[in-house]
């Protein structure tokens, strides 16, 4: 197993005569380049995909005539609109921090997309910590999001930004004890080592270990759609209440940086779902026929799916509601699930 970093290492720095220093960080240049655009793909396709599934749940056909084929290119002309929208900046906002605000949340989510294991020999870098790196450096967006909402000047936008602080805070203590779940099942922290202990077949998949594991599974998706702030859970962006929550005074290309993040977001958290529990690249069908990133990609653009679906499915939930879900329900049931593992390890 080598990242892709490593093997440009290995492969070119006798060829070309230069230190394996350089090479490396030249190679992890143009991985993160690489990711980036991964990113943006996926984002635009993201966005067209919850306008053709929000109509047709409710009965509507969606985007049908910007670049033919039912309206693909319809995000792209948005995308265009929006960089070529005036950038206005609020008189009495805090300038500096109004305009960190959507890098951050821009950066909590590249960082965390590089240590992701699309494939055996696909992906950026292996870190031993890679769990831990995960759940550190995702914490930028709560940041991202109270500095937005403050440096603002807004009421709107700060009622929001409390809301999403207190909701991400509270639902990442039941995800984090979900997360250890397929940590202690493994005895590992690192992405690939999670992923191949999941090799042989899909009864080898962690969600299928045992009834904890399972349980465990469904309480991290439904804390990652709290971390995302997707409905039910999109209290801090309630339209009916707070106009647009933390980002109502974004406009242009700071606002495309918001809404970057939050669609970039929804397939890392399903990426980190389909590494520790179904299996990572592995999957039915021979890698000669189906290889590795392509089941780690169709796993996880299921999972973003569904996301969508549940979207245009649920209500959203009242702030007493959300916080007894968390408090109440998810968390109890999360440390039965990392008690119940643990036993499972000690007995077999």
């Amino acid at each position: 197993m080598e990242s892709l970093a490593a093997w440009f290492e290995n492969n070119f720095s006798a060829a070309a005569g230069m230190p394996k220093e350089l090479i490396y960080f030249g190679a992890i240049l143009i991985s993160c380049v690489l990711v980036l655009a991964f990113m943006l793909l996926l984002v635009l396709f993201f966005i067209w995909e919850e306008r053709k599934v929000s109509g047709h749940i409710q009965s509507r056909v969606g985007p049908m005539r910007v670049g033919g084929w039912h309206g693909w290119a319809q995000t792209i002309a948005d995308t265009i609109k929006l960089f070529l929208k005036e950038d206005i900046v609020p008189r009495a906002a805090d300038k500096r921090l109004f305009l960190l605000a959507p890098f951050l949340a821009f950066f909590g989510v590249f960082a965390a997309f590089v240590v992701l294991p699309y494939g055996e020999r696909t992906l950026v870098t292996d870190l031993n910590v890679g769990v831990f790196y995960i759940l550190a450096i995702t914490s930028f967006s709560v940041i991202a999001i109270v500095v937005a909402g403050w440096a603002s000047n807004n009421k709107w936008s700060l009622y929001g930004a409390m809301r999403s602080a207190a909701q991400i805070v509270s639902y990442e203590i039941p995800m984090t004890i979900a997360v250890l779940v397929p940590v202690l099942y493994v005895g590992s922290m690192s992405m690939v080592s999670l992923s191949e202990a999941q090799s042989g077949g899909v009864w080898n998949w962690i969600v299928f270990r045992s009834p904890f594991t399972f349980v465990a599974f469904i309480i991290f998706f439904i804390a990652s759609l709290a971390e995302t702030n997707r409905t039910p859970f999109d209290l801090p962006e309630a339209e009916s209440e707070l106009v647009a929550g933390f980002h109502t005074e974004y406009t242009g290309i700071k606002f495309a940086m918001f809404f970057l993040a939050e669609y970039a977001a929804l397939f890392l958290v399903s990426g980190v779902a389909t590494t520790l529990f179904l299996g990572g690249w592995n999957g039915i069908l021979p890698t000669q026929i189906m290889p590795g990133p392509v089941v780690f990609c169709v796993k996880s653009l299921f999972l973003v799916f569904v996301i969508i679906w549940l979207r245009w499915t649920l209500p959203r939930l009242r702030v007493d509601q959300l916080m007894y879900m968390c408090w109440k329900v998810l968390l109890p049931i999360s440390f039965v699930c990392l008690l119940g593992v643990a036993v499972q390890k000690l007995l077999f």
